[in-house]
């Protein structure tokens, strides 16, 4: 394991101290795909950056990350390449060369589509969990708010009465069901999609299993659960959940936004992929990143870190970070199996700015958890009212910050404010399909460097069966459960 004892011992400057040192910006900031990177609220020094490099080194990051766009076997556990890059044309050659050609079959039942071959199409439910749900309600409540092709309702929640309120303003003579599930065998899943099913059926439509786009990377078990063969998008194995919205796994975004917002999205993404293989570590925003989150998880031993969206577009983002970065590096072990001896991933959570300043603010500016905290706005508005609504949105996210830098000194010390509390800002000139591409990469290879320092996999995600498995053979009466959980069983069920 990679040496950590010289940046565990390193000096502890405040954030006021270290601006008066000399310019914080340089070195600390960077501007990448159209965003706007600045870390300079945060503890990271040239020093640190430089011994983060060197355990980078330690811990073989440029190798791994060579071996990950190479189509290697990076998901150890599992025994499989890890190829969301090569979705969007970054990887390696055959893979790239799939993914097109899955593209391509995407399109051409997207234009099929379009051109009515499944009748007057108006609605699509997308029924799916966790990265096949999330990353596609991410792009289209972030990207569609004006000129959506379609109304698309995503549904997650094996609650009915999610689906319920899905259905309430769809017509099932006009709508499509897309259903998300890599294996075609997820529980909550296809529950949903049979009671979509079943909606259709009562409704009259004829043959709703024809109006099934099945999006899997198993169309074998597609096929066997009622969903004719031209109308499945693979998408490749190689590809995990929480990374596969670059994959067939996106088509109601490529619906709803068109195509050419889709390949956009893609070529965001390939740009900062691209940055992500060739920018040396003082100048690579994913590592960077991952630099700070480490210096505040392993040295400080904070065990939280907090995202808050300073666009109303962006609020979802923080759901799907969640996933991202606690699915991929909640683990308790090393890529061999080695018991971790040091924090893994933090606890991600967040909101929305203005929102969250009125709620969860008090902790973090006064609170006795020190919480890393990052700011995401956009420089142009969105919307057409009085210019005075982003301008307040924008000074409050910038002011935030530097409030919980400066603090503020009071004889009455339920007004103080201790202050040296970091944070990052991401600004983007502007939202729009690329702009979210690069972003939404720069948050996977930020993950990816975390865990590649740690010596963790990011790719496996194990602890989320056992709770499962547990449910399924409760319901077959086939499951040893302690006496609480049966008598809340009992109380609830019979």
């Amino acid at each position: 394991m990679p040496d950590w004892s010289k940046i565990e011992a390193a000096p502890r400057p405040t954030l006021s101290e270290l601006f008066e040192r000399g310019d914080r910006l340089d070195g600390l900031t960077l501007d990448v795909a159209g965003i706007h990177f600045d870390w300079s609220k945060t503890h990271l020094t040239p020093e640190l950056i430089a011994d983060f490099a060197a355990l980078a080194d330690e811990g073989g990051l440029k190798a791994k990350r060579d071996a990950l766009f190479a189509g290697e076997i990076v998901n150890v556990t599992e025994g499989r390449a890890v190829e969301h890059t090569a979705e969007r044309y970054e990887g390696a050659a055959e893979s790239v060369a799939r993914a097109k050609a899955q593209h391509a079959r995407m399109r051409a039942l997207i234009d099929a589509i379009e051109g009515e071959a499944l009748g007057p199409i108006q609605h699509v439910l997308h029924i799916g969990i966790g990265g096949s749900a999330l990353g596609p309600d991410l792009l289209v409540s972030a990207l569609g708010q004006e000129g959506m092709h379609y109304d698309v309702a995503i549904v997650s929640n094996v609650d009915g009465l999610a689906l319920e309120a899905a259905l309430e303003h769809f017509d099932p003579h006009a709508t499509i069901i897309a259903v998300a599930s890599k294996t075609f065998t997820t529980t909550e899943t296809m529950l949903n999609a049979e009671s979509a099913i079943g909606w259709m059926t009562e409704a009259g439509v004829e043959d709703p299993y024809g109006r099934v786009i099945a999006l899997t990377a198993n169309p074998e078990k597609a096929v066997e659960w009622g969903v004719d063969e031209t109308r499945i998008l693979p998408f490749s194995e190689s590809v995990g959940g929480r990374y596969s919205l670059w994959s067939s796994i996106g088509f109601p975004a490529a619906m709803a936004l068109g195509w050419d917002a889709f390949e956009e999205l893609l070529e965001g993404a390939a740009e900062m992929d691209r940055h992500f293989r060739f920018a040396e570590p003082a100048a690579n925003a994913p590592v960077l990143a991952a630099f700070a989150d480490l210096y505040y998880t392993q040295v400080r031993r904070l065990s939280t870190r907090a995202v808050f969206a300073y666009d109303e577009r962006l609020r979802l983002l923080p759901d799907y970070l969640q996933q991202l970065e606690m699915e991929s590096n909640g683990k308790g072990v090393t890529a061999d199996g080695v018991p971790l001896d040091r924090p893994s991933a933090p606890i991600t959570w967040g909101g929305t700015g203005t929102d969250a300043q009125h709620a969860v603010f008090q902790l973090l500016h006064q609170g006795t958890h020190v919480v890393p905290v990052e700011f995401l706005a956009v420089i142009e508005a969105a919307d057409t009212l009085d210019e005075q609504h982003h301008r307040q949105l924008l000074l409050n996210a910038f002011a935030q910050g530097a409030a919980l830098m400066k603090g503020r000194d009071h004889a009455d010390k339920a007004r103080a404010y201790p202050g040296d509390r970091p944070s990052s800002t991401l600004l983007l000139d502007t939202l729009d399909p690329r702009t979210l591409g690069a972003l939404i990469a720069f948050y996977e290879h930020r993950t990816f460097v975390n865990a590649a320092i740690l010596g963790i996999n990011a790719f496996d995600q194990f602890g989320v069966e056992l709770g499962k498995e547990m449910a399924r053979a409760a319901d077959a009466g086939d499951q040893d459960l302690d006496a609480s959980t049966e008598a809340l069983i009992k109380r609830a069920l019979g």
